[in-house]
């Protein structure tokens, strides 16, 4: 199966797992740098669209994720039919899901809410801008929030 799952810190299996689709390698290489730059216990698996998230998902001997972020525009299954494919699922909608995209669209917004994203989060320009974000988002749902 495409994807590459990093496992830098300490924690291993029990560490919380994080999906990331976005088909933007550089973008993937980023969320990398900034989950490592946490200094927390992660493990971050990212796949390059919807397709393989889904491959990802759907495979038996994979970990179930904690969180997963996907990006809006990718080719083969955009994150607007992967994020509706997972909220229908009775095994994954309760997976927090959280769009993560460049898109300033109100429209694109308003469809990920629609179809039950957790969140929506237009990814920071700003290098540090982003760190922080995804600090953010650790924070609130490994430290704050009670996942199912």
């Amino acid at each position: 199966m495409a994807g590459q799952t990093s496992d830098v810190r300490a924690g291993g299996s029990t560490a919380p797992l994080v999906l990331a689709a976005d088909d933007n390698a550089a973008d993937r290489r980023l969320l990398e740098l900034a989950f490592a730059d946490l200094g927390e216990p992660y493990r971050l698996h990212t796949v390059a669209d919807g397709h393989e998230a889904l491959a990802f998902l759907n495979d038996a001997a994979a970990d179930r994720p904690h969180l997963i972020l996907l990006d809006l525009n990718m080719p083969r299954l955009s994150g607007l039919e992967l994020l509706a494919t997972i909220k229908a699922d009775e095994r994954l909608r309760t997976i927090p899901t959280i769009v993560l995209t460049t898109s300033a669209a109100p429209a694109d917004r308003q469809a990920a809410y629609e179809r039950h994203a957790n969140a929506f989060f237009r990814k920071p320009v700003d290098l540090d801008d982003f760190f922080a974000a995804i600090r953010h988002l650790y924070d609130f749902w490994f430290v704050r929030a009670e996942l199912a």
